[in-house]
């Protein structure tokens, strides 16, 4: 039996890639992902996913090279609405049903993010996928999906990376490399860890939202978390 309720599972652009990264959308990946998400929905779980934009366009990198800053980050979001329509697309083929739900007004593409419209959505077993962000420049996905979550009343914000977890130093330059299996907010702030925007964590802190950091190559690690096994790093 499941041990949460309703979950907001993030999802970054660059997940859409599958393991080798890069740029653009694997339909292999999309297929694989919606598949799972299916497994977990089948289960009476209420589903919220926040998506990035990263395969496509990132807003910082476009500012690095010299781009307005705001301009760069309402490019960002709208390649998560991108993401989002290819999501809603491989959800439905899977049986899910789904509703696209933008902080950005897109009518022809997306809803409208209005709360407890988004929250209907769930208790009637759609899966929300979120897109644009918070809709405001200078905010990640991160953020929009730690808001996104509280808004909803999500029970946990899941984080799915590419690692297994939260290390205290790189595993890729150290082979003596410790995943932790628990860290505190202020801990992973003050180590400066890059896993997750820290605007992001301090919000959950200060809302007392738990995060838990997980591979999402590994399948099956969506279902394993719902169903109370400890997976990846908990933030709390």
């Amino acid at each position: 039996m499941p041990k949460l309720k309703r979950i907001m599972l993030k999802l970054s652009g660059e997940a859409l890639c599958g393991e080798d990264g890069g740029f653009g959308l694997r339909p292999e990946t999309l297929k694989s992902i919606s598949e799972e998400v299916a497994e977990v929905h089948s289960l009476g779980i209420e589903l919220g996913v926040v998506i990035g934009g990263g395969n496509i366009f990132r807003g910082l990198k476009g500012s690095a090279s010299g781009m307005d800053r705001t301009s760069a980050d309402y490019m960002g979001m709208l390649a998560t609405v991108i993401n989002g329509v290819a999501l809603q697309d491989a959800f439905e083929k899977a049986g899910v049903e789904t509703r696209l739900i933008s902080a950005l007004d897109i009518r022809q593409v997306a809803e409208p993010y209005i709360r407890r419209r988004a929250m209907r959505h769930l208790e009637k077993g759609r899966v929300c996928i979120f897109v644009a962000g918070t809709g405001n420049p200078y905010f990640s996905t991160d953020t929009a999906a730690a808001l996104r979550a509280m808004e909803i009343q999500s029970e946990v914000l899941l984080k799915a990376t590419k690692v297994p977890g939260i290390y205290d130093k790189d595993p890729n330059e150290h082979a003596d490399a410790k995943m932790y299996d628990q860290i505190s907010y202020d801990d992973f702030l003050v180590q400066h860890i890059r896993v997750m925007d820290s605007t992001a964590v301090t919000l959950c802190r200060d809302n007392k939202l738990p995060i838990r950091v997980f591979s999402l190559p590994e399948t099956g690690n969506i279902k394993r978390v719902v169903e109370g096994a400890t997976v990846g790093t908990l933030i709390s």
